[in-house]
C-alpha cells in the first residue's frame, strides 16, 4: 500500500521506504517539507503500516525490494528520486543497483548496510530475528501498554526522546495499538528482522556493500551522530563506497532524522539535486 503525500504531475515523483517496524507514516513530515520539489509515495512495505502481509511469506530484502519496484512501474513516470531509512535503506540500494533506469537519486538516512559488530543497544532487535526468541520476547512484554511500548520505541530511536510529546505521543501510541491487533504483526517484524540480518552475510553480487558500488544515482547519506541502532561512524565507509556520494551528518538526530531534523534533510536533497556531480561533507 502507498499514501500519495502530495500528488502532482507536474512536479517529479518519489518514493519513500520506511524502515524495520515502520510504516509510511515516517515519511510524512519531510514529505511536507518537501511539498514544492517533489511528488511523494509513501510506501507501506508488505506486512508493516497498512499493507497486508505477502501471500508466500516472503521478507527478504529482494521481495521488498520487488514490492517497491512494482510500486515505481504503477506510476509510468520514469525515474523517482527514491528515499529508504534503515531496512529501507539496504532495500533502496538494492534496488538502485538492480534497477539505475527506476532511480534519479538516492537519499539513504541511516541505511542498514551490513556491520558486523554488533552494538549492545542493537541486541534486543537482533535476537528478534532469532527462531522462537521473538515470541517469547514478546510474551515477556504482553504485560506492558502500548504507550509503555512507544515510548521504548522512542527512547531507542530518537537522539532526543522528549521531543515527541503531546498530540505526536498520543498518535504514535494509537498506531502502536493498532498494530499489536494484527495477527501477522510479530511475523512481518521477526521474519523481516531475520531477513536483514541474513543479508548482512550475503556475499558476491548479492552483497549489499557490493551493490552500493554499483549505483549510478547521486545518493544523499543522512547519519545521525546520537544512533543507537546503525553506527554512525559507517558514514566514512559508505561515503567511500557510493561512486556518486554526499554525506550530511546531523549531530543531534538518532536513527530517523527525517522524523527528528525534517528540514535538515530536506536542505541536504535539493543541494544533492544541485551539486550531484560533486561529492562533499556538510554538518547539519
Amino acid at each position: 500500500m502507498r499514501r500519495d503525500a502530495n500528488r502532482d504531475a507536474e512536479r517529479p515523483p518519489a518514493v519513500m521506504i520506511h524502515g524495520l517496524g515502520g510504516s509510511s507514516l515516517n515519511w510524512t513530515q519531510l514529505a511536507e517539507e518537501l511539498r514544492a520539489d517533489v511528488a511523494a509515495e509513501l510506501v507501506d512495505l508488505p506486512g508493516f503500516g497498512r499493507s497486508r502481509p505477502p501471500r508466500n511469506g516472503d521478507y527478504s530484502i529482494s521481495a521488498h525490494c520487488r514490492a517497491v519496484e512494482g510500486v515505481i512501474l504503477s506510476l509510468r513516470r520514469g525515474p523517482v528520486h527514491l528515499f529508504g531509512n534503515s531496512m529501507g535503506g539496504a532495500v533502496a540500494t538494492r534496488l538502485a543497483a538492480r534497477r539505475p533506469d527506476l532511480v534519479a537519486s538516492l537519499t539513504l538516512i541511516s541505511p542498514a548496510l551490513p556491520d558486523l559488530r554488533v552494538r549492545a543497544s542493537v541486541l534486543p532487535t537482533v535476537l528478534l530475528g532469532v527462531p522462537g526468541a521473538g515470541r517469547a520476547l514478546l510474551r515477556m512484554s504482553r504485560n506492558m501498554t502500548p504507550e509503555q511500548r512507544t515510548r521504548m520505541s522512542i527512547a531507542m530511536m530518537y537522539g532526543d526522546p522528549t521531543v515527541v510529546g503531546g498530540q505526536a505521543f498520543t498518535e504514535a501510541a494509537a498506531e502502536y495499538r493498532r498494530r499489536l491487533e494484527l495477527p501477522y504483526m510479530m511475523d512481518a517484524f521477526t521474519h523481516s528482522t531475520r531477513a536483514l540480518i541474513g543479508s548482512y552475510l550475503e556475499r558476491g553480487e548479492h552483497a549489499l556493500w557490493r551493490q552500493a558500488a554499483e549505483v549510478k544515482a547521486p545518493t544523499l547519506l543522512v547519519y545521525g551522530r546520537r544512533d543507537k541502532l546503525v553506527d554512525p561512524r559507517m558514514a566514512k565507509r559508505a561515503t567511500e563506497t557510493f561512486p556518486d556520494a554526499r554525506l550530511v551528518v546531523v549531530p543531534q538526530s538518532g536513527h530517523v532524522a527525517m522524523l527528528e531534523h525534517p528540514r535538515v534533510v530536506a536542505r541536504g536533497f535539493r543541494e544533492l539535486l544541485d551539486r550531484a556531480s560533486v561529492p562533499s561533507t556538510v554538518e547539519g
